[in-house]
């Protein structure tokens, strides 16, 4: 197989984790995988497989104003269609919104090649603006597939676009977590024998943390024994911090910033919490379960509620419902056999979004489109892509 990758970058973020993720998995397979950005090399977190090829077209950035802009995705369109002539790739797939778009109009009038396109959020809670919205709804018919995270996304691409396929696949989840810098330490951090809630994210509104401070906050004076983490950098670090210095609680809540061995954070942790507003799939929660630890999330749409299984694995409470989350992470941080128990079965995450059965729906999808023979393990993961098809 020989399969092209595109997406705006391999910065830190889910999406590209994703992309780095399967093109080194494929390339260990003897696929011919490129990796193809609109971003330079300079700005790429992610390690790829040394077996991967990797282009950047250095044509990210914003646009100084509309003809500006027009010009930039015009130039952007034909790097990415000059590049797909000269590879020729089987398969080309897009990750994002606009690197869908991008794809869908490069590959106009190219028969031999196969496009899929990937949506990486929830569309509704990342509005594009009216001409790319416009764009999207028109130029997803021209892809031979989109893939959505949940169902939910599902429904929304296939009542909103001219999409005629849109299969559900949700995001790999590695266990354990390779270890990449910046590395962070626990025990730095976190005194021996306190108890562990820990959330990751980056430090913007939609991850709602100044909700979660206030929560724990409450809890902190029934809970003597524990403390917070959030993990993460962004915007909204200084505005946290004078929260966390507002409540008295410098010594019990820490932002210790971004930590690339985030695997040792789950694996010193007791609890972890997403309070977001919104989420695509969140890769986060998928990999705390995955290393044992139990989860308690606002039913934001979406995602949450395709990883977690309420009283099974973790808990889930109404989004947006403060009252709720406090009452749930009281709860379970109150009682041990609820932790343990709960604990148990997080570990199956493992084997839920496991690559190996992620990237086989991934595969399944290729070879209908490509009409190539197909294997009984392809089968297997078609057969369970099937049900989860919009």
């Amino acid at each position: 197989m020989k399969i092209l990758l595109f997406t705006n970058s391999l910065a830190g973020g889910g999406a590209e984790r994703v992309v780095a993720t399967l093109a080194s998995f494929w390339a260990g397979r003897h696929w011919e995988v490129t990796v193809l950005t609109l971003a330079p090399h300079s700005e790429d977190f992610y390690v790829l497989d040394s077996r991967v090829r990797r282009i950047a077209l250095d044509r990210a950035g914003e646009s100084r104003n509309a003809l500006h802009g027009l010009l930039q995705n015009l130039g952007r369109v034909l790097a990415l269609r000059r590049t797909l002539r000269q590879l020729r790739p089987d398969l080309a797939v897009a990750m994002m919104s606009t690197p869908n778009v991008l794809l869908a109009l490069a590959a106009c009038g190219l028969p031999w090649l196969r496009t899929v396109g990937s949506e990486r959020c929830y569309p509704p809670h990342a509005p594009l603006g009216r001409l790319w919205q416009g764009l999207r709804r028109c130029s997803y018919g021209r892809l031979d597939a989109v893939v959505a995270l949940t169902s939910e996304c599902a429904a929304w691409i296939a009542e909103h676009t001219f999409a005629h396929r849109v299969p559900v696949i949700p995001n790999p989840t590695s266990w354990p977590l390779p270890v990449r810098p910046p590395a962070l330490a626990p025990q730095a951090v976190c005194a021996p024998g306190r108890r562990l809630l820990v959330a990751v994210g980056r430090l913007e509104p939609v991850k709602n943390f100044a909700t979660l401070v206030a929560v724990f906050a409450r809890l902190a004076p029934r809970h003597p024994d524990w403390d917070l983490v959030i993990l993460g950098a962004g915007p909204e670090r200084a505005a946290l911090e004078a929260a966390v210095r507002a409540a008295g609680l410098e010594g019990r809540i820490a932002l210790p910033g971004i930590a690339g061995n985030v695997g040792e954070w789950y694996a010193r942790a007791d609890l972890f919490v997403m309070s977001s507003h919104s989420e695509g799939f969140p890769n986060a929660l998928a990999e705390a379960l995955a290393h044992g630890l139990p989860a308690v999330s606002f039913d934001c749409n979406t995602g949450p509620r395709d990883i977690i299984r309420h009283g099974v694995d973790g808990l889930l409470v109404p989004a947006g419902d403060s009252e709720a989350l406090a009452h749930a992470l009281g709860r379970v941080m109150g009682d041990a056999g609820l932790r343990q128990a709960l604990a148990a079965r997080a570990g199956e995450a493992r084997e839920r979004f496991s690559l190996e059965k992620i990237a086989g729906m991934w595969e399944s999808l290729f070879r209908q489109l490509s009409g190539a023979p197909v294997s009984a393990t392809t089968r297997r993961a078609r057969a369970h892509e099937d049900t989860h098809e919009a």
